[in-house]
């Protein structure tokens, strides 16, 4: 067997085996020239510096260089020449390697039934090393209410505790130094950075949905609910292209933003109606949100006592019972919601009854100011404590959506009574809490007017006249997702 040498147009060398055929004194040459560029090649691939790489079965330094290879000249078969032949160049990356010191801190994260004791316990600290630490100062009462979640980073050499830190919240750290006998402690409170925001929308299926995509937190969304939930029932007042533009606070700590703060002004346009309002602190330290004349968006009474699905049944003189079958006055109006929603206390008021109360099965009855009551039936349950002669504040949960009495589904039965006379809850007017005091008005115009034209400027969003179609209605869209509820009534 012989072997016969090929150049491939990319000048690589190849080595096939072929079977023995005219074996003359050309091809030894050929093979000679061969031997001698493999030699040459493999003596090159030991200087220093140098790598090398298998390419067809013969041993190729990478290199970006030419290397001349000795061959004998077939057209003369006497004269030698020189043909240069390119290698591929094999391209290198130089990558730093930083060593990484480990942290001398340890950080340890408490777990459910954890507290000091068993965490120095596993650290091998030992109940003396814990009795100096409390030791160090009144700051040290933190550490006595760890929750599942909090960490402690511990600095720990050769077995001895020379530090430890906690963070029980953003802005506040407790630092724990070993000196030459004992230890200190010493609290150190960080500012955060707070962050002024403007962000708005349009609804098109939900507020909540709304408030997602511009970019708002369900605390803000809720926020926003709270500030104008005494001029609009967003069960059934939102319709489908109402707007909203909110300018908030945003917290941040090293530049990473960890919390949001409190609505400082908002407007929100309902069926072509706009509410605005202002965030304002009196020099006496009160804080609350009024309209841009001072009005407290307050009001004495909340519209709706609880988040419902939907009416089953509303005011009605002439309605007939669905229990008893016969015509009965339907005094009050029915909320549909799952049995066990929070009933809140329509307004600051005194309980006068907490009990069952015949069809209305388990009811609460409020007497307010200005000879006004309110009545709550089909409880499910009351709020703990809930007597009569009970003091409770608006907003103040007072039992729990149920079906006791005569009722044929879960739902909260509620009366709004003026001077013992039934009205409309939902029509009928509320009274206003008090508004900016006359001594600080010109104050509170001062202090609200920047942030009233930060709102007038606003880029986000612009409001535009909400258009009916010929019918004159709506899409009503609810406040979000809603569980569907069986038809209850009283």
């Amino acid at each position: 067997m012989t072997y016969r040498t090929y150049i491939k147009k990319d000048y690589k060398p190849e080595v096939r085996w072929v079977p023995d055929q005219c074996w003359h004194q050309g091809r030894i040459r050929l093979v000679a020239g061969l031997i001698s560029s493999i030699f040459l090649l493999g003596a090159y691939s030991f200087y220093p510096g140098s790598e090398s790489k298998l390419v067809d079965t013969v041993p190729i330094n990478i290199k970006p260089h030419y290397a001349k290879v000795e061959l004998p000249d077939r057209s003369t078969d006497s004269a030698s020449s020189t043909l240069p032949i390119p290698v591929a160049e094999e391209r290198f990356t130089e990558i730093d390697v930083v060593k990484v010191e480990p942290s001398p801190w340890q950080k340890v994260e408490v777990k459910k039934g954890d507290n000091l004791s068993t965490i120095f316990d596993r650290l091998g600290l030992g109940p003396r090393v814990l009795f100096q630490v409390m030791s160090a100062g009144r700051q040290t009462h933190l550490l006595k209410n760890l929750l599942p979640g909090n960490s402690l980073n511990f600095l720990i050499d050769d077995g001895q505790l020379q530090a430890l830190k906690f963070e029980p919240d953003l802005i506040t750290s407790l630092e724990i130094v070993k000196q030459a006998k004992g230890y200190s402690s010493e609290i150190i409170t960080t500012e955060l950075d707070i962050r002024t925001n403007e962000s708005g929308g349009s609804i098109n299926s939900s507020l909540f949905l709304a408030g997602q995509d511009a970019g708002l937190s369900d605390n803000l969304i809720m926020q926003l609910v709270s500030i104008f939930g005494w001029d609009i029932d967003f069960a059934l007042d939102i319709r489908k292209g109402d707007k909203f533009n909110v300018i908030y606070e945003e917290k941040y700590k090293d530049n990473i933003k960890v919390g949001e703060g409190a609505i400082l002004a908002a407007e929100f346009v309902n069926r072509n109606q706009s509410f605005r309002t202002v965030r304002y602190t009196s020099p006496d330290g009160d804080t609350n949100y009024f309209n841009q004349d001072g009005v407290s968006m307050r009001k004495a009474f909340l519209r709706t006592p609880l988040n419902f699905s939907r009416i089953s049944s509303r005011f009605n003189l002439s309605r007939k019972h669905p229990v008893l079958n016969r015509i009965r006055a339907h005094k009050g109006v029915d909320y549909a919601a799952p049995t066990g929603t929070p009933i809140k206390a329509a307004g600051d008021g005194t309980v006068v009854l907490a009990g069952r109360k015949g069809g209305y099965g388990r009811t609460v009855i409020l007497k307010h100011g200005g000879n006004r009551s309110t009545l709550y039936a089909h409880m499910s349950s009351f709020s703990k404590k809930m007597r009569r002669g009970k003091k409770v504040k608006q907003g103040q949960i007072i039992g729990y959506v149920g079906k006791s009495g005569l009722a044929t589904g879960p739902h909260l039965h509620y009366e709004f009574r003026v001077h013992g006379v039934h009205r409309n809850p939902l029509t009928v007017k509320l009274p206003k809490a008090s508004g900016v005091p006359k001594k600080y008005l010109a104050n509170f115009k001062q202090e609200t007017a920047s942030l009233l034209a930060n709102l007038d400027k606003s880029s986000d969003i612009k409001f535009a006249q909400q258009k009916t179609d010929d019918t004159g209605k709506n899409n009503i869209i609810a406040l979000g997702e809603t569980n569907s509820a069986n038809r209850s009534v009283q």
